[in-house]
């Protein structure tokens, strides 16, 4: 058995908001420099889960370790500086209206203070380049942007400090179908450059069948599946089995409001 230390470890982690209980018990293992997506349909939990790593929500319960450092209840300095190996893709992009996209990429360079500006434009070009967006896209600002191109654009960000772990969070919402396969296959492909350990949420099937190492599905607050992205189709879960084949029947129940 592999004895090596995870690069991110979930233990019990519970969260609830009042009555509400939105983690139950969330148990997962990311190896460094492996790929993992979970799976899950609204309001299951994903973001939730993400959240809780980054110290934006604090767990009732539980452990959070990241390269085996207990993230729960540390010094806000330790934080800073663990939080300082990882790199993020947001839902909607996010980027800064009021900035250039070469500042926006190279926000987290600046905010680090290691880079002279023309350093941190040179590195923001080159990220962007990396990405397929030629130089002259540096000068725009986002609003100038296509959603595609915005998503570029986020990606290049997150990969712009050479970041040892990235989050995507549902990298191809609002995206076409051509539009997402080549973001998917962006993520891919910048993920190996950096040589980055990724953890993605989405409920887009198409991405995890593309950039999946292993496969985790949250449900009701729990982990109720994870294996490698090979065993999703006869995992033997009904739950999967339906989620992955987009049924309305099944064990998933949704919840329909009635007007």
């Amino acid at each position: 058995m592999n004895n090596a230390v995870p690069k991110i470890s979930l233990k019990g982690l519970r969260k609830s908001f009042g009555d509400k209980v939105v983690l139950d018990d969330v148990n997962l293992d990311v190896m460094t420099g492996e790929s993992m997506v979970i799976i899950g349909g609204s309001g299951s939990g994903k973001s939730v889960t993400l959240k809780c790593i980054l110290g934006l929500l604090t767990p009732n319960s539980g452990s959070i370790k990241i390269d085996g450092t207990e993230m729960v209840g540390i010094a806000q300095s330790e934080r800073k500086e663990i939080l300082s190996k990882f790199g993020m893709l947001f839902q909607g992009a996010a980027l800064f209206d009021s900035l250039p996209v070469w500042e926006n990429v190279a926000f987290g360079l600046l905010a680090q203070r290691l880079h002279s500006r023309d350093e941190a434009k040179e590195i923001a070009i080159e990220k962007l380049r990396r990405v397929g967006l030629s130089p002259d896209v540096a000068k725009l600002s986002p609003a100038e942007l296509s959603g595609g191109m915005q998503k570029r654009v986020g990606l290049a960000r997150a990969i712009a400090t050479n970041p040892e772990i990235i989050f995507f969070d549902e990298p191809t919402t609002g995206l076409d179908p051509i539009m997402s396969d080549v973001i998917n296959e962006l993520i891919v492909e910048c993920v190996k450059d950096v040589g980055a350990t990724a953890l993605t949420i989405t409920h887009d099937m198409s991405s995890v069948r593309k950039i999946a190492d292993n496969v985790a599905m949250i449900y009701h607050g729990n982990m109720i599946w994870t294996g490698p992205k090979d065993e999703i189709d006869h995992s033997g879960s009904d739950y999967i089995d339906q989620f992955i084949n987009g049924k309305a029947e099944g064990p998933i129940k949704m919840e329909i409001l009635k007007g």
